[in-house]
């Protein structure tokens, strides 16, 4: 079953992925991650070229960590999608890429994650929020505990 988790109350920043990735254990080290709809402000020129290149990047868990851990820069929109390690970039690209910026269906239930192959999408929202949406109760957990304003997406959306 798929969860979702709106993070908005109570933090000086959102869109900070140190902060995320430390809340859900560091497990993005084990996958690697399609991050798409990407509008951030690195400092670093090498990380802007490689995020603004194309309309996606594809980079290992340890390639973004290593890069957030060089600079954790606001990540304004994105979709940071994870994929099992055995999943190549020719499959993940047969789909049509996740966007953040006016997709209607974070605001929707059932809550769900945009590209089939992910079990996992990170969304830094208009700078302003971030939605964790997975398919495991505890990257949600996790994140929750980290976050005690965070609150269940699915509630959040039926008021």
């Amino acid at each position: 079953m798929v969860k979702g988790i709106i993070l908005e109350k109570g933090e000086r920043y959102y869109t900070f992925l140190r902060t995320v990735f430390s809340a859900i254990e560091n497990i993005q080290m084990k996958y690697n991650w399609l991050i798409t709809d990407c509008d951030c402000i690195p400092r670093t020129d090498s990380f802007a070229e490689m995020l603004h290149r194309n309309n996606y990047c594809f980079l290992s868990g340890k390639e973004l960590t290593a890069m957030i851990e060089a600079e954790d820069f606001q990540w304004i929109w994105a979709v940071l999608s994870r994929f099992d390690k055995s999943i190549p970039l020719e499959e993940v690209l047969k789909y049509e890429l996740p966007f953040a910026d006016a997709h209607v269906g974070f605001w929707k239930n059932p809550v769900s994650i945009q590209h089939p192959l992910a079990d996992i999408e990170i969304v830094p929202w208009d700078s302003s929020l971030t939605l964790i949406i997975s398919k495991d109760d505890g990257i949600i957990n996790n994140f929750r505990k980290a976050f005690p304003l965070s609150e269940d997406l699915a509630e959040h959306n039926a008021k």
